[in-house]
């Protein structure tokens, strides 16, 4: 009853960013540096923590979304604050603000200049991700989809690397002109159908000829954010040049909401051009598998390694989403989930090796397990559910993905299938240059992890394991979501036999 009657997701979207403005009149009391810190990891965990008892006390059980909330916005164009959640939403709720939080913990003490302002970036860059998945109407997520650009601009661009400013500029005006044209289609749909609320939208026809335009202004938004061939361009550059936190936060959550507004949005509102480019789309994935994960094995520098192995990763979402089927849909957001951990801890790792080394250049590396044993192994965790290996939450996503794109085309699945094997190729040489063998020289003097540095990797090697071995409640909580969707679909091909 409580969430019922307080304003949950309200307080929840916008209490990051309500901490940040507490952060930025710090400035003017002289607040230490290490209170600052406490502060935003503070905000930032009990954001996760409020998330959880909300996941836990809910029952997400029915399709329809839940504790939703409205209110009048701009009236003339019946655009309203609305907000609201369901099985799939909360899953990437819990998983933004876990991200976040960790981030912040292997990450907060080691920035040396700009401190507050980092914390402060950060904290809005949650509130933004968070209003993403909450969203229910049109108007309200574009905000939020494009205002994650703004904090992710400063954190790349004042604590990344030598060539940040490059990269910067790359990743925010690939993903802003890829969005102008979703704007361009919000407000047609406002103008022309009198709403831009989504749930809404899910109920009105909308013309063949009409949802053809619509369908491709949305995706040339989504599928750089994604991102998929050939709009993958910006991504290896913006993580090589990234902090290690904003590394984590880029693969971990923002990829994802590409693909949470292809199911979101396209799939349903959109059904009938979906299914029409569906092809198209299992053209473009099966290119972006197999051609990223050839790319990443000559790779030098680690990140760009992890960076066209993410591409690869989001091929499989970007196909299992378009094969309309409960296996591939299921496939797909499973393994959203599944890489937003995985190549978190993964970007991490590389993050503590970058520490104490200084230098991605995969040949300085060899002999790590030697030096790090205990990294060596959460590492080994991570890159075998990187490869789909049976037991870790990489496989049952990559698995439903194959199931769901068999029923299909069996040219599809050998497409994805050729990905699976590549992966498996790239992920474990990369383990033995890193990890065995000879110790190299400057690896000699390698220091095994902290405390504080371990426990992020111990919790999600036991969330990539626990997921793998026990999935089914992230299927049941995304089954209602997925068959909604799939009736859009049903009801097309009804319309179109009466016709």
């Amino acid at each position: 009853m409580f969430f019922h009657d307080f304003l949950f997701l309200t307080v929840l979207i916008f209490l990051p960013s309500m901490g940040a403005v507490g952060l930025f009149f710090l400035r003017f009391l002289g607040a230490k540096k290490q209170f600052i810190t406490y502060g935003a990891l503070f905000l930032s965990g009990i954001t996760f923590l409020y998330a959880l008892v909300f996941f836990l006390s809910a029952d997400f059980s029915q399709a329809t979304f839940q504790f939703i909330e409205e209110r009048d916005w701009i009236s003339v164009l019946n655009i309203k604050y609305a907000v609201g959640v369901d099985g799939v939403s909360i899953l990437f709720i819990l998983l933004s603000t876990f991200l976040c939080f960790m981030a912040l913990v292997v990450s907060a003490k080691k920035i040396t200049c700009w401190l507050q302002e980092y914390c402060i970036a950060f904290l809005v860059l949650e509130t933004f991700v968070l209003g993403s998945f909450c969203a229910m109407d049109l108007f309200l997520f574009y905000i939020f989809f494009e205002g994650v650009l703004l904090p992710m601009f400063f954190i790349i661009g004042v604590w990344g690397g030598k060539n940040r400013i490059y990269a910067t500029w790359k990743f925010f005006l690939y993903t802003l002109m890829g969005s102008v044209l979703m704007l361009i289609g919000i407000v047609y749909l406002c103008l022309e159908y009198g709403t831009s609320s989504i749930y809404s939208l899910y109920d009105i026809p909308i013309a063949m000829s009409v949802q053809w335009w619509l369908w491709l202004a949305f995706f040339a938004s989504f599928a750089v954010k994604l991102p998929i061939f050939p709009f993958h361009t910006w991504l290896p550059d913006a993580h090589v040049e990234a902090p290690m936190a904003g590394s984590i936060i880029l693969a971990g959550i923002l990829l994802k909401m590409g693909g949470y507004g292809f199911f979101r949005i396209s799939l349903p509102i959109f059904s009938q051009a979906s299914v029409y480019f569906s092809d198209f789309i299992f053209v473009l994935s099966c290119i972006s598998v197999i051609y990223a994960s050839m790319v990443a094995f000559i790779q030098k520098d680690i990140k760009k390694i992890i960076a066209y192995s993410s591409i690869a990763h989001m091929g499989f979402v970007s196909a299992g989403l378009f094969t309309w089927t409960v296996y591939g849909m299921q496939g797909a957001l499973f393994q959203m989930i599944s890489h937003g951990l995985i190549s978190g801890a993964i970007f991490m790792g590389i993050g503590f090796l970058y520490d104490r080394l200084k230098t991605r250049e995969i040949h300085f590396y060899g002999g790590v397990a030697s030096m790090m044993p205990i990294f060596s192994v959460f590492m080994m965790v991570m890159i075998l559910g990187s490869i789909g290996f049976p037991g870790t939450s990489g496989f049952v996503g990559e698995f439903l993905v194959l199931l769901g794109s068999y029923k299909i085309s069996i040219f599809l699945s050998l497409g994805l299938g050729t990905g699976v094997i590549l992966s498996a190729v790239y992920g474990l040489t990369f383990f033995k240059k890193i990890f065995l063998g000879s110790v190299e020289e400057g690896c000699k003097s390698l220091r095994r992890l902290t405390y504080i540095e371990s426990a992020p990797l111990i919790v999600i090697s036991i969330l990539i394991l626990g997921l793998g071995l026990f999935p089914q409640k992230i299927l049941e909580l995304t089954k209602p979501a997925v068959e909604r969707v799939l009736e859009k679909k049903q009801e097309f091909f009804v319309q179109k036999v009466i016709s």
